[in-house]
């Protein structure tokens, strides 16, 4: 499960780093592996506070050097992040950038996470052999519906067409997830694990809403 924390007002400055023990907690409590993607200027503070990995929100196609205002794989490695989300539909890049992102992060041995909004998306980016894919149908991310009761059938034909590519490639499955009844349902239509960000951060009840989401697990 990875928690996005996005660039929500609920997850600015030190809440950022509460979130995140947060999730520690319940992630130690319940056996289940959870890691967040904590706003950007956040990430060195929360990287080094907790011991669940720590991903960031997204790496520019740059190697260290004359890059003012890029964000290298190498500065997100050294700021002590595990891995990066890649090719968010709130912050979409080309499949030649995303290609160039895979590889400096592979240099810098980065679990990579490359989201993608339909099967055919997920298919290309399989064939440059990210760690996961996160299929997420962008017209319901942030919505009260999740994908697996709008569009079960994109969980599955995702996993199915990602796995005949590259067997290799883990699949997520984001938009709208909010609930345990949700991870389950993802996990039954094959998908490995969740991406989500608003149902935790906006939740009123940050630690019950983890804990209802992790319950079936």
């Amino acid at each position: 499960m990875i928690i996005n924390f996005k660039a929500y007002s609920e997850a600015e400055g030190a809440r950022a780093l509460e979130i995140a023990k947060l999730c520690e907690q319940i992630s130690e409590e319940n056996g289940v592996k959870i890691s967040v993607c904590p706003p950007m200027v956040e990430l060195s503070a929360v990287a080094k506070a907790v011991k669940i990995p720590v991903l960031s929100q997204n790496v520019d196609p740059h190697a260290p050097g004359s890059s003012t205002g890029w964000v290298t794989p190498s500065m997100v490695r050294s700021a002590g992040a595990v891995g990066t989300l890649i090719n968010h539909t709130e912050h979409k890049v080309s499949i030649d950038t995303i290609e160039e992102c895979l590889e400096l992060s592979k240099g810098c041995e980065l679990v990579t996470v490359v989201c993608a909004d339909t099967v055919q998306a997920a298919v290309k980016i399989a064939h440059h052999c990210p760690d996961f894919i996160a299929v997420e149908p962008p017209d319901l991310i942030g919505g009260d519906i999740s994908v697996t009761s709008a569009n079960p059938q994109i969980v599955e034909s995702t996993v199915e067409s990602v796995k005949s590519v590259n067997g290799a490639v883990s699949v997520l499955c984001g938009a709208g997830v909010k609930t345990g009844m949700d991870v389950k349902t993802a996990l039954d239509l094959g998908a490995d694990g969740v991406l989500l960000a608003s149902g935790v951060i906006k939740a009123k009840d940050q630690r019950a809403t983890l804990q209802d989401l992790v319950k079936y697990l």
